[in-house]
């Protein structure tokens, strides 16, 4: 998946379709294949893969990313906080 790329300092490239497109920033984690467009996809694969700079920075964000956002620590929290939220009202 997307968030285990990330976590493994991994670029991104997922579709460009709702629930595909809200974790990876294009043009910072990684680059978004147009739907319904195999070789516009694979251009934008072949981008990463010609690009070995390109590639190591998208990744090093995309760690970050997981780091920052999506931690199992930070996630338990958000979810306690949510549940704590739900009990006062």
């Amino acid at each position: 998946t997307r968030l285990e790329a990330a976590a493994c300092g991994r670029p991104m490239t997922p579709t460009d379709v709702p629930g595909c497109r809200e974790v990876p920033f294009a043009g910072e984690t990684g680059l978004l294949g147009p739907p319904d467009d195999p070789q516009g996809f694979a251009a934008a694969i072949a981008q990463l893969v010609d690009d070995p700079a390109l590639r190591a920075r998208y990744g090093v964000n995309a760690r970050r990313l997981a780091e920052e956002k999506f931690a199992t620590p930070l996630i338990g929290q958000q979810i306690t906080a949510l549940y704590r939220r739900m009990e006062e009202n």
